[in-house]
């Protein structure tokens, strides 16, 4: 039985890692894709002017 216990807490975490990368994967996408890249290029235009310094 002591390897039935040894096997249960790496079968488990291989169980939940598994459910999220597949939510992961099926939350790509949809309906809120263009707002959600909308968003990331906001803030990577607002990081390029950040770094820009007028004169260098």
């Amino acid at each position: 039985m002591d390897y039935l216990a040894a096997l249960t807490p790496p079968l488990v975490m291989a169980v939940a890692f598994t459910a999220l990368i597949v939510v992961m994967i099926k939350s790509q996408g949809g309906a809120n894709k263009e707002k959600e890249d909308g968003v990331v290029d906001a803030a990577l235009a607002r990081a390029e002017a950040g770094q820009r310094k007028p004169g260098s």
